[in-house]
């Protein structure tokens, strides 16, 4: 039972690694908590569904599709609505939460609710590790997890777009004195949040069925590890899943499902009150800003 869990655990860690890392991309680099990220996230989801089942396009298409059509959403979401109130927090907390809220009761209204809207596995193919059977979706969760944190770092780390998203992030004044443009890498911010939403849809999805109702909770998880790793840090969200995937693993196991909630809320009050930046933030601590 214990490896059984700890296996488990690890592609909890990647499912929640996978939905919390483009809203972290986001924030750490333009400042904009994208509270419309879990509706973007259905939104992605639901238009790869309609491209396979109603269009019957090939699935290669129809995903790619996706993840550009979500980019441009996010794109001209910047344009048209954070450009104008940028670095009004508020603002943007509530212009965001306005937009995905709108789109999830727009799929309730509409009645897109039911086991019939799923995305389709990648293989339908189940092995056994360590005693424990697996399926291949999950497999492919943790491997493209993996490729992604991995591809992040190195994206952002040896090419132009990404040197620019980390000077914009460390010190947008500076940034803007090598003619760094913000507002274009904000807007990419956004983008790429966007379409790393739709390829989080894409590998998570096909594990259950696409509901209004998930937007919310992928928002409320991808929260919850950004605020425990230290938000704009993407260490800190690599830190955070293991230590919640592992948390709710081993809580619906050896205590009970129950519980699964309170361990996460009680962990993130507890690293709020030890270190209100999160684990790895980079933000100043309250006594600092006094």
């Amino acid at each position: 039972m214990f490896i059984g869990t700890t296996i488990y655990a690890l592609i909890n860690t990647s499912v929640l690694a996978l939905m919390a890392i483009g809203f972290n991309l986001t924030f750490g680099v333009s400042g904009i908590a994208n509270f419309a990220y879990g509706a973007i996230y259905i939104l992605a989801a639901y238009a790869l569904w309609g491209m396979i089942n109603l269009l019957q396009l090939p699935y290669l298409l129809a995903v790619t599709l996706a993840v550009i059509g979500n980019m441009l959403l996010g794109a001209l979401v910047y344009r048209f609505v954070l450009l104008r109130i940028r670095g009004q927090a508020l603002s943007e907390v509530i212009a965001t939460f306005g937009i995905g809220l709108a789109i999830l009761e727009l799929f309730s209204y509409f009645g897109w609710v039911g086991f019939e809207y799923t995305l389709p596995v990648f293989l339908d193919k189940s092995f056994i590790i360590a005693g424990t059977y697996i399926d291949f979706q999950r497999i492919a969760i943790v491997g493209f997890a993996a490729v992604l944190i991995c591809g992040l770092w190195l994206f952002t780390h040896h090419t132009p777009v990404g040197l620019a998203f980390r000077g914009i992030a460390q010190d947008e004044r500076t940034a803007l004195t090598f003619g760094i443009d913000s507002d274009r890498i904000g807007a990419l911010s956004v983008a790429c949040g966007a379409g790393l939403a739709a390829l989080a849809a894409l590998f998570i999805i096909p594990l259950g069925s696409i509901s209004p109702g998930e937007g919310y909770d992928v928002l409320i998880k991808a929260l919850a590890v950004c605020i425990i790793g230290g938000l704009g840090s993407t260490g800190g969200v690599v830190l955070a899943s293991f230590i919640v995937g592992f948390a709710e693993r081993f809580t619906d196991t050896y205590i009970g499902s129950h519980w699964t909630m309170i361990v996460s809320l009680a962990a993130i009050l507890i690293v709020l009150t030890i270190k209100p930046s999160g684990l790895l933030g980079k933000q100043k601590e309250l006594e600092e800003r006094i």
